[in-house]
């Protein structure tokens, strides 16, 4: 994987009070998906399974910053543009 990644982290959910969050990694045509904090990936298109035990282990690594990102999402300030420049 020498070509950068675009790394994307949704907001945080709750199932069974258990909380959890995705992380997308895409590099042109690749994507894959993982789940925190299992740090397991549940999709993957384009990478190979050294590529994925890669991201898988870079979730481990990175799992606290990782958690702190999605801890900062909010789905809707962002659907309402909150925090975006606005033309005015």
């Amino acid at each position: 994987m020498e070509e950068a990644l675009n790394l994307s982290v949704s907001q945080v959910f709750r199932k069974d009070g258990e909380p959890y969050a995705f992380v997308s990694f895409t590099n042109g045509k690749k994507h894959a998906e993982g789940k925190i904090p299992e740090c397991k990936m549940i999709s993957a298109e384009g990478f190979d399974e050294s590529e994925v035990a890669q991201l898988e282990i870079y979730m481990k690594l990175e799992l606290g910053m990782l958690k702190k990102m999605a801890s900062g999402v909010n789905a809707m300030r962002a659907f309402m543009g909150e925090g975006q420049a606005r033309n005015e």
